[in-house]
């Protein structure tokens, strides 16, 4: 039987980048909200910041800077990144995250490389996986450290730091080096995240440009799953193929709309061209088990 890679080739989309939070989850779970209360309560105890006022500026920074962490900083606000996302990830409602065998048996069956993409750091994003029995369901995961790594390991680095990109099931070591790297370093020399108050994140159309070029994507053959409208608008002026999840209503930008991810099959049938009956034979036998022990 030939590879997952093999059959990829010369396929009409070569990669999957995947969003993670309420997108291969639902909302309806409670984690969101209860990250956004995290960040009020962070910028009241650590920043002292106007109980009355931090609401209103925390949607405000949101919707201006993509993260409200990003707004902070871009308002001179000085906090230890590490110590943000422990504060605001580290207390969330994990146990409400349960795994999902039907997705990781369709996350499986695909032939495409397959890539998280989040604006979070890489401890929750590693959480989440594991929670969601998805730990080794994909080739790596783009996150906060590896489009904001420390300045000076940004300079001293020639490839991708292992630790800012968490590998998946691959046995070799995950491949975001080499062109990679040579992206990065052109994303610093060009000065748009060598700022220490800059964060890079989505929906900035600079860090989807980042991640294509940290991961070698064509994206011109490559579909981006996202819940958030403002994303999947950049996504769609990167180049990249795009599905909105969480509603089967299109947004602008979007290809399609899908009202749970795992609705792909049925959605994006063009994902499986080729592959016709071999789909559900590349689904490994353990993968239940797998699941029930994560």
């Amino acid at each position: 039987m030939d590879t997952p890679d093999q059959r990829a080739n010369g396929a009409k989309y070569e990669c999957l980048l995947f969003d993670m939070d309420d997108t291969l989850y639902p909302m309806s779970l409670g984690l969101n909200l209860a990250c956004r209360k995290n960040i009020e309560e962070f910028m009241l105890r650590k920043l002292h910041i106007e109980e009355s006022e931090i609401p209103k500026m925390c949607l405000e920074l949101y919707r201006e800077y993509g993260t409200t962490m990003a707004g902070l900083k871009v308002l001179g606000y000085e906090f230890d990144n590490d110590e943000f996302h422990a504060f605001v990830h580290g207390r969330l409602p994990y146990e409400t995250l349960k795994p999902d065998p039907v997705l990781r048996n369709l996350l499986l069956s695909l032939p495409q490389r397959k890539i998280i993409f989040t604006n979070a750091d890489k401890a929750h994003a590693s959480e989440v996986l594991k929670r969601i029995g998805l730990e080794d369901c994909f080739e790596g995961i783009i996150c906060f450290e590896t489009l904001n790594p420390p300045l000076e390991t940004a300079k001293n680095m020639d490839g991708l730091d292992n630790d800012a990109v968490i590998a998946g099931s691959e046995p070799e070591p995950c491949e975001f080096d080499g062109t990679a790297a040579t992206g990065r370093k052109k994303i610093l020399d060009n000065g748009t995240s060598s700022s220490k108050s800059r964060i890079l994140c989505k929906p900035s159309l600079e860090a989807i440009e980042a991640a294509i070029k940290i991961a070698n994507m064509d994206p011109n053959k490559t579909i981006f799953f996202d819940d958030s409208a403002r994303n999947i608008a950049s996504g769609k002026a990167a180049g990249l193929h795009t599905v909105i999840v969480g509603s089967s209503v299109l947004v602008p930008g979007a290809d399609h709309g899908l009202r749970s991810i795992s609705n792909i099959k049925e959605a994006i049938a063009e994902i499986w061209e080729d592959e016709g009956e071999q789909t559900e034979q590349v689904i490994p036998s353990t993968a239940v088990e797998t699941v029930v022990l994560a």
